[in-house]
């Protein structure tokens, strides 16, 4: 399966996620995006992010303070949250 690559290593919060929304709004539902980053932070905010938008994290490694995340576009539209 093919997978985009998201650099976004050297970039503080709230960059890595903004971008990663910004490409998941491009793709397919299914299709997967890998994001490398070099935030802390961006642990946190990715589980959160995903857990909002519906978008699946499947899998999560830190090799050397680079974190990896692979998130799989969402097959459908979120459903609304009541206010």
């Amino acid at each position: 399966m093919n997978e985009t690559v998201l650099d976004a290593r050297g970039l503080n919060c709230p960059l890595p996620v903004l971008k990663a929304n910004r490409v998941l709004r491009t793709m397919q539902p299914g299709e997967r995006l890998r994001i490398l980053a070099t935030d802390r932070a961006s642990i946190t905010d990715f589980q959160v992010f995903c857990r909002e938008t519906g978008h699946a994290l499947i899998a999560f490694t830190d090799e050397n303070s680079v974190f990896c995340f692979t998130v799989k576009c969402r097959t459908s539209a979120p459903a609304n949250k009541p206010n």
